[in-house]
């Protein structure tokens, strides 16, 4: 199933995280100011985390939250 799916078919929010952190880990690049990736590591380290766990932790939020139906 993919994510589109799952949120179509009205998934619930812990159902669409669980999806969300399945699966094998895959590297990713991605370019952004530094300025902000320096922030990014001061927020995860203030929260006790790496910045990759601090990413993830972001997108999964993001990605799970409840979407208004058009």
């Amino acid at each position: 199933m993919k994510y589109s799916e799952l949120v179509e078919s009205g998934a619930r929010e812990s159902e669409v995280q669980s999806f969300l952190v399945d699966g094998d880990t895959v590297p990713m690049t991605i370019r952004i100011p530094s300025n902000l990736r320096e922030s990014a590591k001061e927020a995860a380290s203030l929260r006790g985390m790496s910045l990759s766990a601090f990413v993830r932790m972001c997108m999964i939020g993001e990605l799970s939250k409840p979407r208004e139906r058009a």
